[in-house]
């Protein structure tokens, strides 16, 4: 027994050095080790580098190995994935030899990490496809790598453990929805949902826990790290960054401008520096619509239906809105795709008030008193706690997972609900009204078992009985 897991340990560690050296590591070295002179060796020797590299072995080659036998874009997003975490293996040698930078020198020695990561959010833009709930988790769970970010308590992120933990929790998400649609169709995209879980709960956050608990300690007789080079007078600028970062301060700061932080955003805003315009296109004369001979002022049958078939991308009752009323009600109004809406500042006396929304993914981190979503399409929230209700009014087709505890969840003229309960929300009250499709996702009875449906009743039976009338719900398969 003891012989074949060496063998498995010894072949994640091959091909995890097979991905670097054929291109997919972009230069980053899996091996123990270093190619920091003598001093990197030192370095690379460190206790903390080396259970780094079990964590490498183990939990991202267990993940690698689940990706193999599905193939295609998953097993291309779990390389980036291997990428990022040897990109951060060797940032955190480098961190043992050099003495802590100021905010533009910590812009460019975490440049590395964050260009792979980038690499796993570029492949979740455009047209979706089969596997975008996979591709979305993985993207989404890099952001836990930035823990290496942290600079001391004032720098605008939570502890490392802490962030971590939060990190994960958006990726889930996905995560959970990948579990729910293979749980019972194709037991390795399971397996794999699995092993990215347990590669950041427990393994990343252990190591955290064990090693890093306070944040990178540098190396204060270590050698300077110099600040990216200025572009020469007249270089044209370069391109702008892609909307979505590691470091990007959007996926863990309030909304509200009132609420944010001084630090780390600093070095968040000097990562995604760029010229706006200067990816944008000169219009010439030719490509104007009065100057195209292709155009003319009749309306084809095939441009008009286009027209009218399709559904404009902003909202019709009003401008976005996020922000916190009077200090006791968060309004987040007409946000239109929007995945990153975070709320982390937040107390038990405040409600949250969702309207108008689509094809948004809302992440509310704290207690408050009472969540309301209200006339809302392809919704996702993620919650903590609720000291009194959880209520979802005149909506289609949301998703809800609560993290913590809520008393009451109401369902009230609502079509395609889907409701994800943990085992501290298993005594909430559910109840419904004129509602239908609502499915209730339960922990399984063992830790590492699989979600279990429960789709609640939407059809009744009335008999007359001794002067009243007695109702009772129609049994659904699988209820």
């Amino acid at each position: 027994m003891e012989e074949s897991l060496i063998k498995r340990l010894e072949a994640a560690v091959t091909r995890l050095e097979g991905i670097s050296s054929t291109g997919g590591g972009g230069g980053v070295t899996l091996s123990r080790g270093g190619d920091f002179s003598s001093g990197g060796n030192v370095a690379a020797s460190d206790p903390s580098i080396l259970a780094y590299d079990d964590l490498i072995s183990q939990c991202v080659g267990r993940i690698l190995t689940a990706a193999e036998r599905i193939g295609g874009p998953v097993l291309d997003v779990t390389k980036i994935v291997a990428e990022a975490f040897a990109a951060q293996k060797e940032l955190l040698i480098r961190i043992k030899q050099t003495q802590k930078p100021d905010m533009a020198g910590l812009a460019g020695f975490l440049k590395p990490l964050n260009d792979v990561t980038m690499k796993a959010d570029a492949m979740t833009q455009g047209r979706r496809n089969d596997y975008f709930n996979h591709l979305k988790a993985a993207s989404d769970s890099l952001s836990a790598l930035a823990w290496i970010a942290f600079t001391g308590k004032d720098c605008g992120m939570s502890m490392p453990i802490a962030h971590v933990e939060e990190s994960w929790q958006m990726a889930e998400f996905y995560s959970n929805k990948v579990l729910v649609e293979y749980r019972n169709k194709d037991a390795d995209h399971v397996d794999w949902a699995k092993a990215l879980k347990e590669l950041y709960l427990p393994g990343l956050r252990d190591y955290v826990k064990s090693h890093y608990a306070l944040g990178p300690v540098w190396n204060a007789s270590g050698k300077p790290v110099s600040a990216p080079a200025k572009a020469p007078p007249g270089a044209p600028a370069p391109p702008p960054a892609p909307s979505a970062s590691l470091f990007s301060s959007e996926s863990s700061k309030p909304s509200s401008s009132s609420n944010q932080k001084q630090g780390m955003s600093a070095v968040f805003q000097q990562l995604s520096s760029g010229s706006v315009t200067s990816g944008l296109k000169k219009v010439t004369d030719d490509m104007k619509t009065k100057n195209r001979a292709d155009r003319s002022g009749a309306v084809s049958a095939v441009e008009k239906e286009t027209r009218t078939t399709t559904k404009p991308a902003v909202s019709k009752t009003g401008p976005p809105k996020m922000e916190l009323q009077m200090g006791r009600k968060w309004a987040v109004e007409n946000q239109i795709g929007k995945k990153d809406l975070v709320i982390s500042e937040c107390d038990s006396k405040q409600s949250v008030y969702v309207f108008g929304c689509k094809d948004s993914v809302l992440q509310i981190q704290g207690k408050v008193n009472n969540i309301t979503i209200d006339k809302c399409t392809k919704m996702g929230v993620v919650f903590t706690d609720v000291v009194a209700a959880f209520e979802i009014v005149n909506c289609t087709n949301v998703e809800v997972q609560c993290q913590g505890s809520a008393p009451t969840v109401s369902v009230d003229n609502a079509t395609g609900c889907q409701l994800y309960l943990n085992k501290d929300s298993l005594k909430t009250a559910i109840t419904t009204a004129k509602s239908s499709e609502i499915n209730v996702m339960v922990p399984g009875a063992s830790p590492d078992g699989d979600w279990v449906e429960h789709a609640l009743p939407q059809q009744y039976n009335h008999v007359f009985t001794e002067g009243k009338f007695e109702t009772t719900p129609v049994s659904h398969s699988g209820a």
